[in-house]
C-alpha cells in the first residue's frame, strides 16, 4: 500500500506500509496467537507484572475504570489487593472523592501510621456513625480532639447494641489505656504478631513514652499482607490508589484534595485528549504539583500518543469509543478500531511512555492481545461492573428473577446529571444539559465478588504467557512487540466463527 495514500495517518505508521496494511481496521476478534514451545513447569508461578508508569509496576496489569458504576473505594481497595489499581471516579464532589481515596489508603498496611481517632466525650451514636462512615471496626480514643494522646480503645465488642445507650459516652465502654496492650513505635511486625497472639488481641496501638499515638497494627492487616504478597503498595506499605480529575473548572482544587488524601497518581480524564485543553491542564498540574504521576487520555492515534509524550504524560490512555458504555463512534463517527489504535500509539512512542489500553475488552484473551501489541496495562470497565465492589445496588428483574447492576458511560445523561447535581454548580449543569450525550446506561448481570474475576484474569494471562513460550509477560512482550504480525494469525470469517462463537 503506497505511503502517499496514508498521509492522514501518523508518520511512524504511514512509513511502514506493510504494517499499516496489516493493522488497519483490526481489533481483538480478528486474530489468534500462534502457540510457542514453553519451558514452563507450572503456570501458577508465571509473572504477569507490567508497568503502569515508568516508576509504578503492577503485579496484575489491570486498571479499573474511573466510572461511577465501576470504581469507588471498595473497588480500588480490591484492585490493589490483587495487584492491580483502581481509579476513583470524579462524578462526585471533591470532598467525597478525596474521602474515597483516604479510605483506600488507610484500609490495609503493615502499620497504619495515622489511625483514625475520636476524643473522650464522644457519644456512642457519634462513634457508631463514624465507624460506618470510614468502614472500620475499632477506634482509638484520644484525651481531647487533636491531642493525639491515647486514652483508650473502643472496639465493636465494646459498643453496646442499639437502644437506650446511644447517647452515653464512649468513655464508659472503651478499654482504657491502663488495661491496653501497646507497642513501641519501632516494634517489628513479628514482635507485634507475637504480642497480639499472646494477649489474644486484634489491635495493637503504637505509642511513645508520652502516650502519643504513633500508629496502629491490626491482625487483619498482618494476615492480608501474608495472603496477598503481590498487592500494589506504596513505599510506606499502603495500598496504591489512583483518582481521576478533569481538565477544566475545579481540576486543580480537586487534584490538591486528592493528593492530600494520599492518591498515588492522577488520571487526567477527558474524551478527546489530543487537544489544547489537555495541554493546558497538564501544564497547570505540573506547575502546581511538580512531578506527580499523570496518566493522560484518551487518544486513538500515533499522533495523539506522541502529543501526550511531548506535554509530559507519564502514561497514555488509548481508546476512543470501543467501550460498552460509550456511544462516541455511533454519534460522531470518531474513533479507531482498538487493536489498531494500540499498535499505532506504540509505534509512535515505543517504550518511552507506557500505554493503558482502555475499552473494547469482551473476553480475557483481548487483554493478552492488547499487551503483546503495545499496551503495558489494560483498563477494564464493563468487565468489572456488576460485582459486589462496584458502586450501585443489586436489582432483581421481577419477571426472570435475574440479579443485575447498572453500568453506564460517564457521558451518559444519568451519570452527567448525578455528578453535576453533586457538584451544585448550576452553570456547569446548564452547559452539560446543552451537550448531546455520548454515553449510555445498561444493565449487566450481577457477578458476585470482583476477586473471582481478577483471579480468573490472572490465571488466563499466565496461560497465555505459557502459550507464548515464556515464563514472564515481560519476556513475551519483548519477543512479540517488535513484530506482532509474525505471531498473530489473521482470521477469516469462518475462522472467527470457529474460534470465538460458542
Amino acid at each position: 500500500m503506497a505511503t502517499t495514500s496514508r498521509q492522514n495517518l501518523d508518520d511512524a505508521f504511514a512509513a511502514a506500509p506493510d504494517e499499516a496494511s496489516f493493522w488497519t481496521g483490526r481489533t481483538f476478534d480478528d486474530f489468534l496467537f500462534r502457540p510457542q514451545k514453553t519451558a514452563s513447569q507450572t503456570r501458577r508461578t508465571i509473572s504477569v507484572e507490567s508497568l503502569l508508569t515508568a516508576e509504578i509496576a503492577l503485579d496484575l496489569p489491570i486498571v479499573s475504570s474511573n466510572m461511577d458504576s465501576v470504581t469507588g473505594a471498595e473497588m480500588a481497595r480490591a484492585m490493589a489487593m490483587h495487584g492491580g489499581i483502581g481509579v476513583v471516579h470524579r462524578g462526585m464532589s471533591i470532598e467525597r472523592q478525596a474521602a474515597e481515596v483516604a479510605v483506600v489508603k488507610r484500609s490495609q498496611s503493615a502499620v497504619i501510621d495515622r489511625p483514625l481517632c475520636l476524643p473522650l466525650g464522644t457519644s456512642v451514636r457519634q462513634a457508631r456513625r463514624f465507624t460506618r462512615q470510614h468502614g472500620i471496626t475499632g477506634i482509638l480514643i484520644e484525651t481531647a480532639s487533636g491531642s493525639n494522646v491515647l486514652a483508650g480503645l473502643l472496639s465493636n465488642r465494646d459498643t453496646p447494641v442499639h437502644g437506650a445507650d446511644e447517647d452515653r459516652l464512649v468513655d464508659e465502654f472503651m478499654t482504657p489505656l491502663s488495661r491496653l496492650v501497646t507497642g513501641a513505635p519501632d516494634i517489628s511486625i513479628d514482635e507485634a504478631e507475637r504480642l497480639m497472639f499472646e494477649h489474644r488481641i486484634e489491635r495493637l496501638p503504637l505509642i511513645d513514652d508520652a502516650h502519643r499515638i504513633q500508629g496502629l497494627i491490626t491482625r487483619r492487616d498482618i494476615n492480608l499482607n501474608r495472603k496477598q504478597p503481590g498487592a500494589s503498595k506504596d513505599s510506606a506499605g499502603h495500598l496504591r490508589c489512583a483518582a481521576a480529575v478533569g481538565a477544566r473548572g475545579d481540576y486543580l482544587e480537586r487534584a490538591a484534595a486528592l493528593l492530600e488524601a494520599g492518591a498515588d497518581l492522577l488520571f487526567v480524564d477527558i474524551a478527546h485528549g489530543h487537544s489544547v485543553i489537555m495541554e493546558q491542564a497538564v501544564a497547570g498540574l505540573r506547575g502546581q504539583f511538580g512531578g506527580v504521576p499523570l496518566v493522560c487520555g484518551n487518544v486513538a492515534t500515533g499522533a495523539g500518543a506522541r502529543f501526550m509524550r511531548e506535554i509530559g504524560a507519564d502514561a497514555i490512555k488509548v481508546g476512543v469509543g470501543p467501550g460498552r458504555g460509550c456511544r462516541t463512534r455511533l454519534e460522531t463517527a470518531a474513533g479507531v478500531p482498538q487493536l489498531q489504535a494500540i499498535r499505532e500509539a506504540y509505534l509512535a512512542v515505543g517504550d518511552s511512555v507506557p500505554i493503558v489500553a482502555d475499552g473494547g475488552v469482551k473476553t480475557d484473551k483481548d487483554i493478552f492481545l492488547a499487551l503483546i501489541c503495545g499496551a503495558s496495562t489494560v483498563m477494564l470497565g464493563s468487565a468489572l461492573s456488576g460485582t459486589d465492589e462496584a458502586p450501585g445496588q443489586v436489582i432483581q428483574d421481577p419477571a426472570t428473577h435475574m440479579k443485575k447492576k447498572i453500568y453506564r458511560g460517564m457521558t451518559s445523561p444519568e451519570a452527567v446529571l448525578e455528578a453535576l447535581y453533586d457538584s451544585s454548580d448550576s452553570d456547569a449543569l446548564d452547559a452539560a444539559l446543552d451537550i448531546p450525550p455520548e454515553g449510555q446506561e445498561i444493565q449487566v448481570p450481577y457477578r458476585g465478588s470482583v476477586s473471582s474475576i481478577l483471579q480468573r484474569i490472572r490465571g488466563h494471562l499466565q496461560s497465555s504467557v505459557s502459550y507464548g513460550g515464556e515464563t514472564t509477560l515481560a519476556a513475551v512482550r519483548a519477543k512479540v512487540l517488535p513484530d506482532p504480525s509474525a505471531f498473530l494469525v489473521p482470521l477469516s470469517a469462518a475462522a472467527r466463527i470457529e474460534s470465538y462463537e460458542r
